[in-house]
């Protein structure tokens, strides 16, 4: 990286080794209420750990799981746990008033591995939309088929957030910062809304295959599958798309608390609810789910027990 000699040696210094670390101030206006938020996020997030590692758990060594809708259903598992552990810790630690600083490092890499992890998330989607419309519309073709230089930060930082956030760390900047903005708002027109434009039309032709459908439990079952994925698009993609365009065009209408929250909410409900919608709703998986629970209890838990049993010699 060049520096400009016409700049302070002062602001050399920082531009080199970056500023130093944030501030994240949680819930602006709601900060009496930090810890109660934190009971359900805290809920939401042991229940993403369990729900999508079991679920990882059971498609990675289940060989009879091994096809391309259970592959993307563990790649979602993936997604989900990335997301959530990524943002859902540090925001209970600044929730619960133990550690509000972040340092410079660290909020580059979670806003890295954040937004990694929400367009991977996006794309699986898209994936599972377009393998539901193969296997529903063509069921016989369903086998064969920059780095940029950093922005200077010259002493604010205070950010209002319970993580690190594209725009509002750039809003920190003492630099110009339009063509962050830009970004972003190309990033989030070309690639969820590109993905949900894709999702949609892979749902009209659904629709239109499942009312040609002859048998109505058939179109039942069509639908029930299809309507699953459809609720977690929409809790996914809605509080998602109003964060990142608030921040763009609602900055001075939309209260920050309000941001804030559902920010948060699009980073924690989907990977709690994605397990149960995709893994209990699915027949296979939960028989598999209830047979290495039967293992389980059939192996040291079973023995344990016949041991207390037994009378003492």
């Amino acid at each position: 990286m060049e520096l400009d000699p016409a700049l302070p040696a002062f602001n050399q210094t920082v531009l080199m080794s970056g500023p130093g670390p944030f501030v994240l101030l949680g819930v602006p206006g709601l900060e009496a209420l930090h810890t109660w938020l934190s009971v359900p996020m805290c809920l939401l997030y042991l229940a993403a750990l369990t729900g999508n590692s079991l679920l990882l758990g059971l498609v990675v060594t289940d060989e009879a799981l091994q096809t391309p809708m259970y592959q993307l259903l563990g790649l979602l598992a993936v997604a989900d746990l990335v997301l959530a552990t990524s943002t859902v810790p540090k925001a209970l630690t600044v929730l619960w008033g133990l550690s509000s600083e972040i340092s410079f490092g660290a909020c580059l890499a979670q806003l890295f591995v954040a937004h990694v992890a929400f367009i991977a998330e996006s794309s699986v989607l898209l994936a599972m939309a377009v393998d539901r419309y193969v296997a529903i519309c063509q069921p016989l073709r369903y086998g064969a088929l920059l780095t940029q230089r950093r922005l200077p930060y010259c002493g604010q930082r205070a950010l209002p957030h319970t993580y690190c956030e594209h725009m509002g760390v750039d809003c920190l900047a003492c630099g110009d910062i339009r063509p962050n903005i830009w970004y972003g708002l190309a990033t989030t027109l070309l690639s969820p809304c590109l993905d949900l434009g894709l999702i949609g039309a892979s749902y009209v032709l659904i629709l239109r295959a499942v009312c040609h459908l002859p048998s109505h439990s058939a179109r039942h079952k069509a639908l029930g599958t299809c309507g699953a994925h459809a609720s977690v698009i929409v809790l996914f993609y809605t509080p998602a798309l109003f964060s990142f365009l608030a921040h763009r065009f609602g900055h001075h209408t939309v209260p920050g608390h309000t941001h804030i929250l559902l920010a948060n909410l699009y980073v924690v409900v989907p990977p709690a609810l994605n397990p149960l919608v995709y893994g209990v709703r699915t027949q296979q998986i939960t028989q598999r789910l209830r047979r290495l629970l039967q293992l389980f209890w059939a192996g040291p838990w079973r023995k344990v027990g016949s041991e207390r049993a037994s009378p003492q010699e």
